[in-house]
């Protein structure tokens, strides 16, 4: 079907594009497959859009959602509460051991918007409006409201929007196979923490948070910090008095083979934010979820109170799925089965993918993948931007069965946690297919 017989626009499509290639358009999905009006079968290699866990239409989460349907659509938590929420925000705190408050919100931008401003206005409730800046890695993705786009890293995600968005301060990312200190030595030399330690030094106090994606950054391409990253950033911010974000959008539920990616180094940040997989990937909620020293600062009259609220923040329905999820996490072996899944893997882009000569690194962290493509291996030169190479992997991909989008030239694979065995060979296959296709021009 062309896209001139209907009228939608895509988000992060270039529509030109998009009109002249052949498009799929989903009709259902059953397990972690999707497929067409025609009835052709696509594994879902990035979990529409990272977001689903358990597999599409799991019917514990398909009938918790149709249950809650029937009861209670939705109720606004302006001053009010319902049954849902109550029990999903009881329900998610022995997940993440040392918060005590959960804030919910619609999608995991608007969750980002909330730690920002929490931060800045728990400074302003203690007396130091001073402390109103934010420190945010190099490349980093937070989401596309504006305030997550100020958050978040140069480049086409945010460079046509400076006019509207507030600037962090930057600090190194873990970006070590393009690192100018350490892409050549034989371990990571920790500059990217050392950069964080000087801006501190000379800026922190007028920092009001600094924000993180813990272990992988996501969007700008599957960067994977090396052990002990997110630990020694939460020391620094002990050490200067400095509030924590740890954004666990894209790594939270199961992705990383931890339940979020801070338990992988036992770390507690000041401010979570979870979405995404938050629902199994079913409906759109998000989380922002706080210590009570954070909370507490919000506490007393009226002036100090947080804010902000969306009209469906919390939706019953949305919660429902969400409790449904974790009744799947907390009664089986999901976590277990996904690392189980990260191994085998792994072996398989080994054995199928990394010595490929458009690949110039395999990152993997569980079944979160980044395959970044190459024009030279050795020199690590770039592919050029007109050969659209990662695109054309991913495209070449579905004529074996597989959809997965790609970050530029970086292939993105990040499937369901209940991904099967023959499947994940099967997305390999497809991706090895791809760069042959597109080697061979």
């Amino acid at each position: 079907m062309p896209t001139g017989d209907y009228p939608l626009w895509h988000p992060f499509t270039q529509m030109a594009r998009f009109e002249r290639e052949p498009q799929i358009i989903v009709a259902r999905a059953e397990g972690n497959v999707l497929l067409d009006r025609e009835g052709r079968r696509y594994i879902d290699g990035v979990a529409s859009l990272w977001a689903n866990v358990h597999g599409h239409s799991h019917p514990r989460i398909v009938g918790a959602i149709q249950e809650q349907a029937a009861l209670l659509q939705h109720s606004t938590l302006l001053g009010i509460t319902h049954e849902p929420a109550i029990e999903l925000g009881q329900r998610l705190l022995p997940h993440l051991p040392g918060r005590s408050r959960v804030f919910f919100s619609e999608n995991g931008a608007s969750a980002v918007e909330v730690a920002l401003k929490m931060a800045v206005q728990y400074w302003a409730n203690h007396g130091h409006p001073e402390r109103n800046r934010i420190a945010a890695l190099e490349m980093a993705y937070h989401g596309d409201t504006l305030g997550a786009v100020s958050a978040g890293g140069a480049g086409p995600f945010r460079d046509v929007y400076e006019p509207l968005l507030f600037e962090p301060l930057r600090f190194a990312n873990a970006y070590r196979y393009r690192c100018g200190s350490c892409a050549a030595e034989p371990a990571c030399t920790d500059v990217c923490v050392g950069s964080l330690r000087d801006l501190l030094e000379a800026r922190g106090a007028e920092i009001a948070a600094v924000i993180i994606e813990p272990r992988v950054q996501g969007a700008g391409g599957m960067i994977v910090a090396p052990e002990g990253h997110i630990a020694a950033v939460r020391a620094l911010c002990d050490e200067f008095d400095t509030l924590l974000i740890a954004d666990e959008v894209a790594t939270g539920f199961g992705k990383t083979g931890a339940m979020f990616a801070c338990d992988l180094e036992g770390v507690v940040p000041d401010i979570t934010v979870l979405g995404k997989g938050i629902t199994g990937g079913y409906l759109p909620l998000s989380a922002t979820i706080t210590t009570g020293d954070v909370y507490q600062a919000f506490h007393g009259e009226e002036g100090r109170k947080l804010f902000h609220g969306h009209t469906y923040a919390g939706n019953p329905i949305c919660c429902a799925a969400a409790l449904a999820s974790l009744d799947l996490f907390e009664s089986g072996d999901v976590l277990e089965r996904a690392r189980e899944r990260a191994d085998l893997l792994a072996t398989i882009l080994d054995e199928r993918i990394a010595d490929h000569p458009l690949v110039g690194e395999v990152r993997q962290q569980g079944l979160m993948v980044g395959i970044e493509l190459v024009a030279d291996r050795d020199t690590r030169e770039p592919l050029p931007p007109e050969r659209e190479g990662g695109w054309r992997v991913c495209l070449e991909a579905r004529e074996r069965g597989v959809f997965i989008r790609p970050l530029g030239d970086v292939i993105v694979l990040m499937p369901p946690l209940s991904i099967e065995e023959d499947e994940l060979a099967q997305i390999c296959e497809a991706v090895a297919y791809g760069l042959d296709r597109v080697s061979r021009g």
